[in-house]
């Protein structure tokens, strides 16, 4: 073993360093908490041996039973790839250089639903308060849906009409739409966060989690305004390290559950999920001329190539063209 897989004795020793190596790389939490579980898939199925045994040999058997015996999708496999190659390069430092043995999961080139015009109206119609607040944004401003969910006060800007989205996919930053027709909804939803964050101080409560170490570089930021969640959550928690009671921001699951059951109720035989509104942003933003590169960037895509999936599903049929069969039956 190398000196650095020596100081882990254990799978459980490994997963703690690994883990703390993602908090020193600003990792998302859902990030980490995806790279641990497949760590702790990969050594139970090695046999709960010591992955600094493995090496490249039961890492190609691992990907390749993904892809030939549990029948994965090609980006559940990258994810499970990208894990262990953290694992032995941050961690153990032993880095695989190549996988050539890898039998790869085939990844299926599917295109994006996207609703109508009015069927975005018919869904929206049967979400109630915050649910349809939210899920405005998403179609209106593009946003994803843990985007819409981590906006904090600061992050909305009425005059300008934008939003600011922080540590998006890839850790990036950027600015997007927003509709001047959410603006009394926004200013209203802004005012009831104002007062529900004044009612947690006077019990002295009004935390909130923070970014990296802004909690010890600002002690009083974690309960100013600005920072507190658009969409906060009903209940608050006590967080077991620092004792502080806070309130997190509403649930994914919640949202997620609410756009699928308003689908249904509004008739809808699409299957509709929330990312469905940020491809319906994307292809009506197209269908109305607006320039591709725009898109590119409202959306927060690093290759325009992924935006150029939008032109297929325009509403003038695959690639925008029109059949010869309706030009021959409107006889233009």
């Amino acid at each position: 073993m190398s000196n650095e897989a020596t100081r882990y004795k254990s799978p459980s020793a490994v997963l703690e360093a690994m883990k703390h190596r993602l908090e020193l790389q600003h990792a998302s939490p859902r990030t980490i908490e995806a790279y641990l579980s497949w760590v702790r898939r990969f050594i139970r199925k090695s046999g709960r041996k010591h992955p600094a045994t493995l090496g490249q040999v039961g890492v190609t058997a691992f990907l390749s039973g993904l892809a030939t015996e549990e029948r994965v999708s090609a980006s559940t496999q990258n994810q499970a790839l990208a894990a262990l190659l953290f694992l032995y390069k941050e961690v153990l430092g032993k880095p695989l250089d190549f996988m050539d043995g890898i039998v790869h999961a085939k990844r299926p080139k599917r295109l994006p639903v996207v609703l109508s015009p009015a069927e975005v109206g018919r869904l929206l119609n049967e979400l109630r308060d915050d649910c349809r607040l939210m899920a405005s944004l998403l179609y209106g401003s593009g946003l994803r849906l843990m985007e819409c969910l981590t906006l904090r006060v600061k992050d909305i800007d009425c005059d300008r009409l934008q939003l600011s989205v922080r540590r998006a996919k890839g850790q990036k930053d950027r600015v997007a739409l927003l509709p001047q027709s959410l603006l009394e909804a926004l200013r209203q939803q802004l005012r009831s966060v104002q007062d529900l964050h004044a009612r947690d101080l006077a019990r002295g409560a009004g935390f909130v989690e923070l970014p990296d170490a802004l909690h010890i570089k600002y002690p009083n930021a974690p309960r100013e305004l600005r920072w507190q969640w658009v969409f906060p959550a009903t209940r608050v928690y006590v967080d077991p390290t620092t004792e502080q009671t806070r309130r997190h921001h509403f649930h994914e699951t919640a949202l997620q559950r609410a756009v699928r059951e308003a689908g249904i109720r509004a008739g809808l035989l699409k299957p509709v999920g929330c990312h469905t509104l940020r491809h319906s942003f994307a292809t009506h933003l197209l269908e109305s001329g607006s320039d591709i590169r725009t898109i590119q960037k409202l959306l927060g895509h690093a290759d325009v190539r992924t935006t150029m999936i939008y032109t297929h599903v325009l509403d003038r049929g695959p690639l925008g063209v029109q059949s010869p069969l309706d030009r021959l039956n409107t006889g233009k």
